[in-house]
């Protein structure tokens, strides 16, 4: 199992906090509760659209409710690598996301 950190680095301002934002997921959604934990990231954070999005829940199965995710500010992004993450481009993801669904690691 595997963490990734892409390299979107979007600007956004999310409550108080104006930032550059990018995503962290993994291999397994135990694998990236874990792995947000040690980096210091709240569980009410992750973003699970099969629960909720803002078009509403997404349908389990699909892509879109495999989207699951953290996002980090930079300065969490280079912790995250520095901890083993894998950077990656974010082109890269829809990838990875199809790879976890082919090998039912989503769960």
């Amino acid at each position: 199992m595997t963490v990734y950190v892409d390299d979107m680095a979007m600007p956004a301002q999310v409550g108080g906090l104006n930032a550059k934002w990018s995503h962290l997921i993994a291999d397994s959604r135990e694998e990236l509760h874990e792995f947000a934990e040690r980096l210091g990231l709240k569980r009410a954070w992750f973003q699970d659209p099969a629960v909720s999005s803002k078009m509403g829940p997404a349908k389990p199965g699909t892509y879109a409710a495999e989207a699951w995710h953290y996002d980090v500010v930079a300065s969490k992004r280079k912790l995250a690598v520095a901890m083993g993450a894998i950077p990656v481009s974010l082109f890269d993801l829809p990838d990875l996301i199809h790879h976890r669904m082919e090998h039912g690691t989503c769960r």
